[in-house]
């Protein structure tokens, strides 16, 4: 028997990942896909009336074995990838979006969907239910399931074309990351913290270099930025992470970028919709393009109004140590952490070792004890990699869900951070407890030691994965992150604030030698530094999200790079900030559909988490059981089951403006 296919008797039964081996994805996966094809030919082809029941029900109860097969191998591919997974990767992209398409394409299937949808002023359904069965209709409607002869056929290719363009993306761009590297000699240590110093000491054995490398790890080229005097090697660090995915020959993306935006226009425009943007925005808060841009620009005037302050206060400190010429985007991070010291008397070496990477897990644990009454339990079980660790999540002695963290960098994992759920909760067709998985990409170290960023990262994921636990909801389809775009992000920054709340500091910002708490005088400092180059971090954000929407909203450019420079003029984009996501490498809209002309997502949902904490103050303070108790209520525990918009109201009374979000970054209204 596969493994992949049995029954796991494994504790909460977590997939039994030391019985597993390659070898046996491809088999598992065709044996779940002809299970699942079996499965719906039996609902498309049941010989009574069209029910709820018997339809759209029963498609919620079809497909665990598939659910299963994908959800190890995904987890793994990427986080811990090969050869063998990148291959198999390439081949199960086109062969999945062949199946879905089938789905979709079973007229017989959409007829019965249909039938349902029709009659449901008539049929007695739950609130849940009815949304179910909306999402359900709709969802057909949009994948093609009404296109019929050669529009259906040429729906059916494009998603497959795109499935194996967003692969080949995801490779290429990991394919970059992992073989660049820059060996440091022993000389060009000179004035980089210690923590740096230890993290290119680790990169470098794990790259077999003989010695301390800088790589195109976020965690570790960051800091190199920020801290080496070298402004060569920051130039070509910076260049390096920069051209990521435009580096020429295979791996480069530009022609990848171009072909699916162009395919996606297509695909909008077989649907009746005038461009991607509106076809993707219909289902999100948003709604339409015109609202995001008025959004994303109602903060880009005041984020590039305090950046291009900025940039003359950090040209004025780079000529004064005798660098002539303009700010460039390999000094920016280096002369606003000088700046910092100074204007702060914050030194990020001084304050690292305060934010232990195990310290701050037990941090996001305790505000998750102190809010929802959850309790975390270390698991000994096997796992994909001996760096992930397992807990199991309790309240009240019940069992609520299992979590895994796998935290640190490595070359066999793509960058940046994320959480999945490799099962999610359910109570349809039987109950299911949720095994939830955050990934980052941490630095290693004995103790690892985090960036103040690198602990927000982990709150912001670990507000992901509360989302995920505490859902509450009957069908698997509405549950934990499945809402709207534009709001699944709204747990988890929402879930950042409790980083800067100085009773956590306090108590969990310890240092990693003395074991001494956080100085009152530094904890102050790191607080009041909190909106510290503001100007900056929202530029590189905000122009990201502008390029992605204007890629979406009008005809699809045949260069990438011409129409993402000719975008950033217009905008007046800063000269020494570039995109925090260049093209070839924003992976958010490349790799997949998640993101495309959704990347402003972070900040829609940033306006309603910076009002929904508001609430919090307003009431007894970051812990208040109230408004603890409303959030998971009305928020949390919902998942997709009702409106997003319904859910923020029936939490906080009204929807919020951009006020709290412009207030929350430092920034003044234009």
């Amino acid at each position: 028997m596969n493994p992949l296919l049995q029954d796991w008797k494994t504790p909460f039964g977590i997939a039994p990942f030391d019985a597993i081996s390659d070898d046996d994805f491809a088999p598992a996966l065709e044996e779940a896909l002809a299970e699942h094809n079996a499965e719906i030919a039996a609902i498309a082809n049941d010989p009574a009336p069209a029910t709820f029941a018997n339809t759209v029900e029963a498609l919620e109860a079809v497909g665990s074995a598939l659910d299963k097969v994908l959800s190890v191998f995904y987890s793994v591919a990427g986080a811990d990838s090969n050869p063998a997974r990148e291959a198999l990767q390439r081949d199960f992209s086109p062969k999945l979006s062949a199946h879905f398409s089938e789905i979709s394409a079973n007229k017989a299937l959409f007829g019965r969907v249909n039938t349902v949808w029709e009659a449901r002023d008539t049929i007695d359904l739950t609130d849940e239910q009815a949304r179910v069965l909306k999402l359900t209709h709709l969802g057909f409607v949009r994948a093609g399931s009404a296109l019929t002869g050669a529009d259906e056929a040429r729906m059916k290719e494009i998603k497959g074309r795109l499935a194996v363009l967003g692969t080949e993306f995801t490779q290429n761009l990991l394919s970059d990351e992992r073989n660049w590297f820059m060996k440091l000699e022993e000389a060009d240590l000179k004035g980089l913290p210690e923590f740096v110093i230890d993290n290119a000491r680790a990169a470098g054995e794990e790259k077999e270099a003989g010695g301390p490398v800088v790589t195109l790890s976020r965690s570790l080229i960051t800091p190199f930025l920020q801290f080496s005097s070298r402004r060569d090697l920051r130039e070509k660090a910076f260049k390096a992470w920069e051209a990521r995915g435009a580096n020429g020959g295979e791996t480069d993306n530009r022609a990848i970028a171009a072909e699916t935006l162009a395919l996606r226009k297509e695909r909008a425009a077989l649907l009746g919709y005038n461009s991607f943007s509106d076809y993707k925005l219909e289902t999100e808060m948003a709604k339409t393009p015109a609202a995001v841009r008025d959004l994303l620009m109602q903060v880009w005037e005041p984020a590039k109004a305090q950046a291009n302050a900025d940039a003359d206060v950090l040209t004025a400190m780079m000529h004064a140590d005798g660098v002539n010429g303009d700010l460039a985007p390999w000094d920016w991070r280096y002369y606003a952490e000088k700046r910092r010291a100074q204007e702060h008397d914050l030194d990020e070496a001084a304050l690292k070792p305060y934010f232990q990477l195990d310290r701050m897990i037990e941090a996001s644990f305790a505000c998750a004890t102190k809010l929802f009454g959850l309790k975390f339990k270390p698991l000994d079980v096997p796992l994909y990699h001996a760096d992930c660790r397992a807990w199991e999540v309790t309240r009240n002695g019940e069992h609520v869900a299992v979590f895994i963290g796998d935290y640190f960098a490595r070359g066999s994992k793509r960058s940046g951070a994320w959480c999945s759920a490799m099962r999610s909760q359910a109570k349809f067709p039987k109950v299911q407890a949720p095994v939830v998985i955050n990934v980052c990409n941490f630095a290693k170290g004995n103790p690892a030691l985090l960036s103040y960023d690198d602990a927000r990262t982990l709150f912001h994921e670990f507000g992901h994965a509360l989302h995920q636990m505490l859902s509450n909801v009957t069908y698997e389809s509405v549950s934990g992150t499945s809402v709207a775009r534009d709001f699944v992000e709204l747990p988890s920054q929402l879930y950042e604030h409790w980083l800067d709340v100085p009773e956590v500091l306090g108590e969990f910002a310890t240092h990693a030698k003395t074991g001494e708490a956080m100085p009152r005088e530094m904890l102050d400092k790191v607080l009041g530094a909190a909106t510290f180059d503001m100007g900056f971090s929202t530029v590189e954000y905000v122009a990201s999200a502008l390029v992605d929407l204007a890629f979406h909203e009008g005809d699809p450019p045949a260069d990438v790079m011409v129409k993402q420079r000719e975008i950033l003029d217009g905008l007046g984009m800063p000269a020494a900030i570039t995109m925090r996501h260049a093209s070839p490498h924003f992976a958010h809209v490349f790799s997949g559909d998640g993101y495309s002309s959704g990347y402003y997502s972070y900040m829609w949902s940033e306006v309603m988490d910076a009002d929904a904490f508001e609430a919090f103050e307003e009431a007894s303070g970051a812990f208040d059981p109230e408004r603890a108790k409303a959030l998971e209520e009305h928020i949390l525990s919902t998942g997709g089951s009702r409106d997003a918009a319904e859910l923020y109201i029936a939490f906080r009374g009204r929807l919020p403006g951009v006020e709290a979000l412009l207030k929350g970054r430092g920034l003044k209204a234009a």
